[in-house]
This record gives structure tokens, C-alpha cells and sequence, in this order.
């Protein structure tokens, strides 16, 4: 059975099509157009063509539309001479593009006809599309967001990353083991991008640096002898929420600076001259290489410095054609480093001032401060960057010279203030000296930002007090709270089409842009017949997704059951594990007492572990080997079933949350920064059970503590508990019976075809006194939480009126406003009110 996305119907708003220089919007002339772009563009006969060849014709088709767009966009930008915001990110996780586009360009009835009348439905043709494997997590998903809000604001902006050719991987599950195969996304070429052959740019590597004597009499230094990649542009486009602005993200393309160095032809070696292009070119074929040795990390590096050199040549280039001094540069231009992977733009950007245009220091570090702002996306230490000095030594010779000097200027500043105070500096120093030393990114990043945002009021209370606490004290004022959103646009009025036409049918369409107006819906949650058609909505998108788990599983779930939802990246900080050692203790608790009233469940994971984490991978084989105890065992029948769904991506994300029950979101407290899977879930009508960790704590605040299911302990006693422990995991192991039989039934092969040794390691870390994650400290909490969950399920129609004030009550979660935040508090941009 092919299982096809929902698409919007009359959710989404009918007052026209939007205008068009190019050609019209109704329906025959986008059919005529779609023909046009399979013969002329595809070599396709129409009569013969495909669903396949009718996705990219009709991809091409609003590749039209918003191209004509985007030119206007940018010729208002110029002759309105505004200040432009650059974002900088390694990730943008877009997904899928053409049902989005054709929603927003507000021409979804023509759409829907113009490919009937080619005899297909829009959802099949939607289904065509490949997933643009450009990002692998929240941060590329949220930076996704970003810009749908950044265009549908009006905001004068461009997104700059990599086109990467592979994704992260292709996740397959062999004998519920995790085989990570290619993920070549772009094998068949994509609609969306535009290839530009200009501007080209060289971006350096490698070679030294030395000085001269400039005109002036001024010593300057020049980076020489070194190797050169080209980089190339792809632009793809992103239309705002019908109001005809669009905006691009620019991806570069690593390309040899010359096709073939013939210098190898003069040995007869071309070999030599074929794996030197294509050495060159490596930079922008994978995702995120695995940095555990010392190719991968110089590889990641290089990516990082490759984007950020080509994309301050193209903001420099603009920038020129209207100014012949930077004197204005900072009124100009603002750059947002999306965590620290571009934060190598600090010492560019002083590179291109010093060495290039010829300014002393003093002031082009005033106008480097004055650009940059850093979102920090992560307490977790692990993915604080550091670079070893010799490998960025190697690779950015004069990078490390401009950050030697930034950090010996600045801890010039700190001993002002802090005489006498060596492990204040040693605290605060970019350059870290205990073993060996490290380049650390996030400190250069803060010191060269005028503004560093956290990204939920929790996270940001701990970056101020636990992991920049000696930073906010020097800069008072520089940090500042930005809570993370989701753009509406996707993930409710797409992704969940059915529950958006009953909004709208109720609200009126305002919701769209201003997702405040949801609140309107709490005067609904008391009425008999909505909550009906809410819970008959909820059951479509829950059977959707049951016939989506049999085509990829082969499992059978059951529509009526509780469908209870863990999607996000595998790791031991977000807790899959407390979520799997629940089912033991409800596989055995069914066993024991076959009568008892538990509401039948299903429990759905998806997720990536990072192909050298051998610990989130054992625990992904611990849940499919859960799965396949549980789901084979007669007794319990359809009482309790598991699924792991492979290769977890956007396209699969929106089937998942429209049919979600209950949302997990269990991490340790202290260790999430925001999450935004969390607020996808609610704002499609799923409760959910979660930590005081993360942007937990603020949707607890916004739908009432009453509609959320709290477990654990907070940030500040996880804190307490790692220093001075009240209970040893043994001590709960053997004063807990439950507990002890979930531990026990890990230790004696019970879930690995009587293998003792295969999750001996789990059993090991979840014993281990010194467990950062503190799983069995909150696991009695959490197994009595999940009882509670039981009992509310078993009244549904309460649990109906308990979504409905969930979903009333996000209003806060929108990018919408994370933007406008950001615009007007960090980019010095007013949102003009158009909306």
C-alpha cells in the first residue's frame, strides 16, 4: 500500500492566487507549464511521463514563480539600502520543498487541479520528492525554520551553508543493528537549486605566512603558498507566507581550483592529477564527517573555514557596491554564527580587514564585535569545539596568528580587571593549555560577538551560571534568552492539513502568521462535537501512520492504542533508554497480571546514532530486540507493541507528530538546551511527558501544569545528586523489585535470543554510581508518571480536551516570534506589522 502525505485543503486560504509577472496562476497555465518543463527541461512525452517526471516538472514550474520573486525581493533590498542579516549554519534541514513552496505561494487549489487534470493527486506527486539531506538534527531543522519565518517577516536576509552531495547516512536496520549505508540525495540532480557560475571564489588552505612593508610604511602579513578550492554557489530559494518575498539560501560547492593540475602531465602521472581534484572537492560531498581521528576532525575544519571564506568574500562583494569604506560595515551587515561550526568567521572577518583592506586593528575589531552574534545550542562539553593549535596551525596558519593576538588583547583586559588572578585567565583564555592546546571555539565566539544567546530561558540560566559564568560576569548584559520555535507553516498547516482546516474553519486564518490566535480555541475544548471531530481527526493521522509502520516494518499497531512517540537523534543525554526500560517493566507488569486495566500501547522510536557511538547503537539493538520479544509474544497479544522506524527524516517527522498521543521527552535535566521536536508534538495536539529540562519547562508554563505529565528531578537537584548522590543505582536496584527484574532481565539474555553478554554494557552504565545521565535516579519517577499517563488515556474524551488546550496554548513556540526577537533585539532590524 503506497501511504501518502495529507495535503492542505481548505485550511489554507482562498482569497487567490498570488500575482505573478511571469505568467498566471491558474490552473491551465500551470498545466501548460508543467508540459513545457517535461519536454524541454526533462526530454520527457508528456503522454509517457511519470509521477517522478511530474514532481520535478511541477517543481520547476514554482521554481518559476518564486524566482521572479526573489528578484523583486532583492531589488527592494538594495533600493531600500537595508541592512542585511547573514545566517550562518553547517545544517539547514529543509526536507522536502514543493508542497511547502506551493502552500506558501498560496496556489494550492491550482495546484491540486493543474495535476489532476495530468491525471495524478498532489500527495503522490509530494511523495516523489527526495529529502534534501542538507542536516541531521535540531539545529538544522531549526535554522530550517528560520528562514520560512525570516522570508514570511519580510526580513532582509540570506541562509549561507554547504550543498552537501551525501547526507549524513542512510539509516538501515539489519537484525535490528543500525547499518549506516550512503545517503546520495542528489543522484538524480534536484529542481530546487540554481547553479551559479558567478561569483566564484578561491578559498585558501594550508601554506605560511609572512610580512611586508605595505605603501603606507605599514607592516602587513600575506598568507602564501598555499592550496587553493574553489567555491562554487547554489542558490535555493525559500517564499514567504503569501506576500511574495523571497530569499535565498546560498550553498557552496567545493570545486578544484583548477580542473586538472597539469603539472602532473608533465611527470605522466595522471593519476596524481585526478585524486588531487578530488581531494579538493571532498569538502563538500558528506555530511558532518566522523571527527574521531585526525582526517575526519581536519576534514570538519576545513568545511567550517571552506564556507565561511566564501561567504565572506560574497558579503564583502555586495557589501563594496554601495560603500568604499566600513566605516558602516556593522550598520550594514549582521552575521548570527549558528552554534560555534562558523565561528572561524571571527578571525576571517579580521583577516579580510587587516590583510586585505588595510585597517588597523584596533578598528577592525571594533566593527568584527559590532557584526557577529552567537547562538550557543549545546551544554553538553562534548560538542564545545576545540582545535588542537597544530592542526589549525596546519591548516589556517594565519587564523591562529589573528587568535593568538585577539586572545592576548583580551586577557590583557581581563588582568585589568582581575590583577593578580591567574586562574581567572586561565578560566577565561581562548587558548586552552591543559593537555596540550586547544583553540576553544565557543570562547572566541563569545569574546568576538556583541550578543550570545541561549536558546531556552533554561539553557540560557545555565550558560550564565554554570558554563560561562566568569564571561557573563566580565560581559554584563552580552548574554541574552532567544526560546526556540517552529514555523506553523510546516508543521501544522502542512504537516497535519485535516486539524488546520478545523482551526481554520473556527479561528479564521489569522493563526497562519500570528500563532497566538490559537488561544481562541480554548473557548472550543469545552464543546462535545468538536472534541469529537478532534479525536476523529487525531485517528485518520494515527491510522496513516499505522499503514506507514506496516509498509516499513511489517509491523501491525493497532489505531485505538496509545501511540507514544520518541523521534530525535540517538543519544544517552536524551534517554532512549529510560523509555525502553518503561516497556520492560509494562511487558512484565501485563505478564504478571493479565487483567490489570493498562490502555493497550504502542511505542514508536526513530532516530540516528552516530555511526562511532557504539553505545546509542547497542541501545537502538536494545529497543529492536524489545520490539521483537514484545510484538511475537501471544500473550500480549496487541496490548503492548514496539517499532523502530528507520532512517528518520523531515518527510517521516511529518507523519509521525499528527499522530502522536503522548511525546517523550525525557532527557536529563540540565543537558537539553531547547528541543523543538518537543513543541511539534504539542502543537499537534500530543501531551507530553517530560523533564524540567530544556523549552520543557516553558510549554509546561503555557499549557498548564495540569496538561503535562512532569517526572524527575530538576536541573539544579541532577546537579546535586552527580556531587553528592542521596542513593547508590544499586541501593534502588535492590530496594525496588520492579526495578531489579527490568535490570536482571538486561543481565540474563531475556531480550537478546539468550545472549548474557550483548547489553551486559547497558546494565554496566545504568549501575554505574557515577552515571551522568542519572537514569535509574529518575527511573522510579518516571515508571510512576507513565502510570498516571494510564490512567488519564482511559478517560478519553478528558485526554481530547486536555490536546485541544495543549495546541490553544502555543502560541509562544513560533519562529515568528523567535525572529522578530532576534530582529529587533540582536540584528537591530524593526518587523514591520504587515501581517
Amino acid at each position: 500500500m503506497k501511504v501518502q502525505n495529507k495535503v492542505v485543503s481548505s485550511a489554507v486560504r482562498d482569497d487567490g492566487p498570488s500575482s505573478s509577472l511571469h505568467f498566471k496562476t491558474n490552473a491551465e497555465t500551470i498545466r501548460e507549464n508543467i508540459i513545457h518543463h517535461l519536454m524541454s527541461f526533462q526530454g520527457r512525452d508528456p503522454e509517457r511521463s511519470g509521477a517522478v517526471d511530474i514532481s520535478k516538472a511541477l517543481s520547476y514550474t514554482m521554481r518559476d514563480l518564486m524566482v521572479e520573486k526573489w528578484i523583486a525581493t532583492q531589488k527592494t533590498f538594495y533600493a531600500k539600502k537595508k541592512k542585511r542579516v547573514y545566517y550562518l549554519s553547517l545544517e539547514f534541514l529543509i526536507g522536502r520543498s514543493l508542497l511547502n513552496s506551493v502552500i506558501n505561494l498560496g496556489i494550492m487549489d491550482e495546484v491540486k487541479k493543474a495535476v489532476a487534470d495530468l491525471g495524478y493527486d498532489l500527495s503522490e506527486i509530494c511523495d516523489e520528492e527526495e529529502d534534501a539531506g542538507l542536516g541531521n538534527g535540531g539545529l538544522g531543522r531549526l535554522a530550517a525554520c528560520f528562514m520560512d519565518s525570516i522570508a514570511t517577516l519580510k526580513i532582509p536576509a540570506y541562509g549561507y551553508g554547504i550543498r552537501y552531495e551525501y547526507g549524513l547516512f542512510y539509516q538501515q536496520l539489519v537484525d535490528g543493528n543500525q547499518v549506516e549505508t550512503p545517503d546520495n540525495w542528489l543522484r538524480y540532480g534536484t529542481a530546487w537549486a540554481f547553479d551559479r557560475r558567478v561569483p566564484v571564489f578561491p578559498v585558501k588552505f594550508y601554506g605560511h605566512v609572512t610580512t611586508y612593508q605595505d605603501d603606507k610604511g605599514n607592516y602587513r602579513a600575506q598568507w602564501v603558498n598555499t592550496k587553493d578550492v574553489m567555491a562554487m554557489p547554489c542558490d535555493m530559494l525559500i517564499p514567504g507566507y503569501r506576500n511574495d518575498h523571497v530569499i535565498n539560501m546560498r550553498l557552496w560547492t567545493a570545486r578544484a581550483s583548477r580542473e586538472l593540475d597539469l603539472s602532473y602531465f608533465g611527470q605522466g602521472n595522471y593519476i596524481a592529477a585526478v585524486e588531487s581534484k578530488v581531494s579538493s572537492e571532498t569538502i563538500s560531498k558528506v555530511l558532518y564527517p566522523p571527527d574521531h581521528n585526525l582526517a575526519g576532525q581536519e576534514l570538519r575544519l576545513k568545511q567550517q573555514y571552506f564556507f565561511v571564506a566564501a561567504t565572506f568574500q560574497d558579503i564583502m562583494r555586495r557589501y563594496k557596491k554601495k560603500n568604499e569604506t566600513f566605516d558602516a560595515f556593522p550598520d550594514h551587515v549582521a552575521v548570527q554564527l549558528n552554534d560555534t561550526h562558523p565561528a572561524i568567521a571571527i578571525p576571517e572577518l579580521m583577516r579580510l580587514l587587516l590583510d586585505e583592506e588595510g585597517i588597523g586593528w584596533e578598528k577592525a575589531w571594533d566593527i568584527t564585535v559590532r557584526t557577529f552574534a552567537y547562538t550557543n545550542h549545546t551544554l553538553m562539553p562534548e560538542a564545545l569545539e576545540r582545535w588542537t593549535v597544530e592542526l589549525l596551525g596546519k591548516v589556517l596558519p594565519r587564523h591562529l596568528q589573528i587568535i593568538y593576538e585577539i586572545n592576548h588583547r583580551f586577557l590583557e583586559t581581563v588582568a585589568q580587571k582581575y590583577p593578580n588572578d591567574g586562574n581567572k585567565l586561565r578560566k577565561l583564555s581562548i587558548i586552552e593549555e591543559d593537555g596540550g592546546k586547544k583553540v576553544r571555539m565557543a570562547h572566541l565566539a563569545i569574546v568576538g560577538s556583541h550578543s550570545v544567546n541561549g536558546v531556552a530561558a533554561l539553557h540560557t540560566k545555565l550558560l550564565q551560571t554554570r558554563l560561562f559564568h566568569d564571561f557573563d560576569k566580565f560581559y554584563p548584559g552580552k548574554f541574552n534568552s532567544k526560546t526556540n520555535g517552529i514555523t506553523p507553516r510546516r508543521w501544522l498547516l502542512q504537516a497535519n492539513p485535516e486539524l488546520a482546516d478545523l482551526i481554520s474553519k473556527n479561528l479564521g486564518f489569522a493563526w497562519i502568521t500570528n500563532l497566538d490566535e490559537l488561544r481562541n480555541l480554548e473557548a472550543h475544548a469545552g464543546k462535545k462535537t468538536f472534541r469529537k471531530r478532534w479525536s476523529d481527526i487525531k485517528r485518520a493521522n494515527k491510522v496513516r501512520l499505522a499503514d506507514y509502520i506496516f509498509k516499513e516494518t511489517q509491523v501491525t499497531v493497532d489505531p485505538d492504542s496509545m501511540f507514544d512517540v520518541q523521534v530525535k537523534r540517538i543519544h544517552e543525554y536524551k534517554r532512549q533508554l529510560l523509555n525502553a526500560l518503561h516497556l520492560i517493566y509494562l511487558y512484565h507488569h501485563i505478564l504478571r497480571n493479565p487483567g490489570t486495566n493498562v490502555p493497550p500501547r504502542t511505542a514508536i522510536f526513530a532516530g540516528k546514532a552516530a555511526p562511532s557511538y557504539w553505545r546509542a547503537k547497542l541501545i537502538i539493538k536494545l529497543i529492536t530486540s524489545i520490539a521483537e520479544v514484545v510484538n511475537n509474544d501471544p500473550r500480549i497479544a496487541n496490548r503492548l507493541k514496539v517499532v523502530f522506524l528507520p532512517n528518520y527524516n523531515v518527510s517521516q517527522a511529518e507523519i509521525i507528530m499528527p499522530a502522536a498521543d503522548l511525546s517523550e521527552q525525557i532527557s536529563t535535566a540540565g543537558t537539553e538546551a531547547s528541543g523543538t521536536g518537543n513543541m511539534k508534538f504539542s502543537l499537534n495536539g500530543a501531551l507530553t511527558i517530560g523533564t524540567l529540562d530544556g523549552a520543557n519547562i516553558e510549554i509546561r508554563e503555557e499549557v498548564g501544569e495540569e496538561n503535562f505529565f512532569l517526572f524527575g528531578m530538576t536541573a539544579e537537584e541532577a546537579e546535586y545528586e552527580k556531587l553528592n548522590p542521596s542513593r547508590s543505582p544499586m541501593q534502588i536496584c535492590e530496594q525496588n523489585r520492579d526495578v531489579y527484574n527490568i535490570i536482571e532481565s538486561l543481565r540474563n539474555g531475556s531480550f537478546a535470543r539468550g545472549d548474557k553478554a550483548l547489553f551486559q554494557p547497558l546494565a554496566d552504565s545504568l549501575l554505574d554510581q557515577y552515571d551522568p545521565y542519572l537514569l535509574m535516579l529518575d527511573l522510579e519517577s518516571y515508571l510512576n508518571c507513565q502510570n498516571k499517563v494510564n490512567e488519564a488515556f482511559l478517560d478519553q474524551d478528558n485526554w481530547t480536551k486536555m490536546a485541544i488546550l495543549n495546541v490553544a496554548r502555543m502560541g509562544k513556540f513560533s519562529t515568528d516570534r523567535t525572529i522578530k526577537e532576534y530582529s529587533e533585539e540582536i540584528w537591530g532590524i524593526l518587523v514591520e506589522e504587515e501581517q
